[in-house]
């Protein structure tokens, strides 16, 4: 189920009708069930694999807190098992052909002649986000930062709860988790805050993300066929798209969290604002940034280390990074671009600019950073390097699309977002966009939707993230 469906818009009220009419020992189950009705309208049968990995996180997780603190080895033990078995599974939905792809032409390199053997699996929706999730659970109760939890209906609410489980924030227990042990009280506030926040991120899915997808797709489908002009456009489009698709996603879920009175972690701050690549990462993708600086960066030595050694350990991690977001190398070479920013990064972190030099450093980063999406979003690397090479040598004609007015009106919109991360940056403070008076709120978010009646694109298609 797409939020962005006419299903979503009635499963969520029925959702909320039911959770704050219910009494409070009856209100997780039925979040449960919802969170797997919610999940199932996609492929039924892979909500056993949630199921599958909800059990062994949460049985593993009791089993490490039983064993003493000194009985280290049985602890290991159990966590490794958990690990290794949910990345087995993830292993095998996301990477098994990739791997298989590269083994074969390793040996056809060497002229060894075999057969490709073809694997026609579906990668279920959202299995990288809720898998990582129980396994930040699992490590969490290793390294005794929380208790297991006893209640196995109250853990599986926390792996599957449908706001944010097909495309994160990824959560972490000692956040969430306890939250489903509170006895919630309605919020007018807060429901009210929920829904704004699920309104601007329908506006940066639907307007914008889906307004530039069209020429984003043209163009980067069909490389060959356009000049630098057009591909340096798209690449831009790009870079708000994937921003107003996932960041848009966030919102929703966030929001919807809000009206049920769920607080989930912020997932981004303005990051193409940002002054820095390491501040860029701080403020992109937040719970995954977070997830891989606490279970990989970390454990491989973090910065305590030699500057080589913390060259080596930022650049396993953004590789790392750059395969979980998908079975190609296109994404590896990202992680790999972002992990040299890293290190250059480091070169210049004692150097104090002035502060006027402050856009002209946004501007920089913002240049890396969108530079950096041509590998994301490439479908190949061939088609990669074309695209570098002609942004760089072949210039001509932009390509319309659908004609010069469909240019303008994403052009339009992306402004208007950026103005208001711009304000959001500085602490700019709008009485019709920030008031707390009902009927001030009221005509800000109804002008809201009026605007996204207007300019939204409703054909439009499941979310980016969903396919990592």
């Amino acid at each position: 189920m797409l939020f962005n469906s006419i299903s979503y818009l009635v499963f969520f009220p029925l959702v909320c009708a039911l959770y704050w009419s219910l009494p409070h020992k009856y209100r997780n189950g039925m979040l449960l069930v919802a969170s797997y009705y919610f999940y199932m309208n996609w492929q039924p049968i892979y909500a056993f694999l949630i199921l599958i990995s909800t059990i062994t996180t949460w049985l593993c997780g009791i089993k490490i807190d039983n064993a003493s603190t000194t009985n280290i080895c049985v602890r290991k033990t159990y966590l490794a098992f958990c690990i290794i078995f949910n990345l087995s599974i993830l292993f095998f939905y996301k990477y098994l052909s990739f791997i298989t792809d590269i083994i074969f032409s390793l040996l056809s390199f060497f002229n060894i002649s075999m057969q490709v053997p073809h694997f026609d699996i579906l990668l279920p929706v959202g299995i990288s986000f809720y898998t990582f999730q129980a396994i930040g659970y699992t490590i969490d109760v290793y390294k005794n930062k929380i208790r297991a939890e006893r209640s196995f209906f109250t853990y599986a609410l926390f792996v599957s709860f449908f706001p944010q489980l097909v495309a994160g924030p990824i959560e972490r227990a000692s956040n969430l988790l306890c939250q489903f042990h509170k006895k919630h009280l309605f919020d007018s506030n807060q429901f009210i805050e929920g829904l704004k926040l699920m309104v601007w991120g329908f506006f940066m899915k639907l307007c914008i993300a889906e307004n530039v997808a069209s020429y984003v797709n043209a163009v980067f489908n069909n490389i060959a066929h356009h000049n630098g002009s057009s591909i340096l456009l798209a690449t831009l489009f790009f870079t708000f798209q994937i921003f107003c698709d996932f960041g848009g996603y966030s919102l929703i879920a966030i929001g919807t969290s809000r009206c049920l009175n769920f607080t989930l972690m912020q997932n981004f701050n303005r990051p193409y604002l940002t002054t820095s690549m390491k501040d860029f990462w701080r403020r992109w993708h937040i719970s995954l940034s977070s997830w891989f600086t606490e279970y990989v960066y970390i454990p491989l030595g973090g910065n305590r280390c030699s500057a080589i050694r913390n060259n080596r350990n930022l650049m396993v991690t953004m590789l790392v990074s750059g395969a979980w977001h998908g079975a190609n190398w296109t994404f590896i070479l990202w992680g790999g671009y972002h992990g040299l920013l890293l290190i250059i990064n480091k070169l210049f972190a004692r150097i104090h600019f002035p502060k006027w030099t402050k856009p002209i450093r946004i501007i920089i980063c913002f240049i890396w950073i969108m530079f950096g999406w041509v590998l994301f979003r490439a479908n190949n690397v061939h088609d990669a390097i074309s695209a570098y090479k002609k942004m760089a040598f072949e210039y001509g004609p932009l390509y319309h699309g659908e004609g010069i007015p469909s240019l303008v009106l994403p052009i339009v919109l992306i402004i208007f977002l950026m103005c208001k991360e711009i304000k959001d940056e500085i602490g700019l403070k709008l009485h019709f966009m920030n008031s707390t008076n009902l009927y001030v709120s009221s005509f800000w978010t109804g002008a809201m939707i009026i605007l996204i009646l207007l300019c939204a694109k409703f054909e439009s298609g499941q979310f980016i993230y969903f396919q990592f």
